[in-house]
């Protein structure tokens, strides 16, 4: 199966030099030199990963994943960035990075980030067709996992994929409590040690579209000093 990626860089020989390494993988290279036109291959294109510099002209790297993310159909991304503070770092993740490197950045390094983005996509896909049935509810909020639909009392929830897969794992676990970190590791995947902030960030955005009241909370329980919980006495 050859694996569709786009490549968005403005450094046009670091440009070349990904396309051929992706070659190498057996993928199909679509390269673009800005987030412009990155974002025109993104609309009309369908792909198995995105590699996407953070500085580009146009429109900047973290606009597009952002842009990205707000589409229904879930793709890898794989952020470039010459800023190497924890900071960029953390709002390429919150904007819905599934990874990150640092240039500069082996070659080696980067092509192994990409073998791991596509076996979780792989687990993802598998995951999927095991539980195409599978819908979850819990009071008025109801889950169509296949679909990768929310609902709350039947209208649908504007959830950037990250969100969906963190609800999933929640509801699908009631009264189980998760330290951040454990969720961290659940839902992001390997990589992400030291950022358990974003998981605060995504389950405050949660709570901002679930609750009536984000402050008391009643889908999504803060268990002091240990993590979070989905509430099990919502029932099914």
């Amino acid at each position: 199966m050859t694996r569709q990626v786009l490549v968005v860089e403005d450094n046009r020989d670091l440009g070349q030099l990904l396309q051929m390494h992706l070659s190498d993988l057996g993928c199909a290279v679509t390269l673009a030199h800005d987030g412009l036109s990155g974002w025109q291959h993104a609309q009309r294109g369908s792909y198995d990963l995105m590699v996407l510099d953070l500085m580009l002209p146009e429109i900047d790297g973290l606009e597009l994943c952002r842009r990205v993310r707000a589409t229904p159909t879930y793709t890898p991304i794989l952020m470039l960035t010459s800023k190497a503070t924890e900071l960029d770092r953390v709002v390429g993740l919150e904007m819905g990075a599934d990874d990150y490197v640092a240039k500069p950045f082996s070659l080696l390094e980067l092509m192994a980030r990409v073998k791991a983005l596509f076996r979780r996509s792989e687990a993802l896909r598998a995951n999927a067709g095991a539980t195409q049935s599978e819908a979850l509810r819990y009071g008025d909020l109801s889950l169509d996992v296949d679909g990768r639909v929310a609902r709350l009392r039947d209208r649908p929830l504007d959830l950037t994929a990250r969100e969906f897969d963190l609800l999933v794992f929640f509801a699908r676990h009631p009264g189980r409590v998760y330290s951040r970190a454990q969720l961290l590791d659940a839902v992001w995947g390997n990589g992400y040690d030291g950022y358990e902030h974003t998981v605060n960030s995504h389950i405050n955005r949660l709570r901002a579209k679930l609750e009536n009241d984000p402050q008391q909370p009643t889908y999504i329980l803060t268990v002091w000093g240990v993590g979070y919980k989905f509430n099990e006495t919502l029932g099914t």
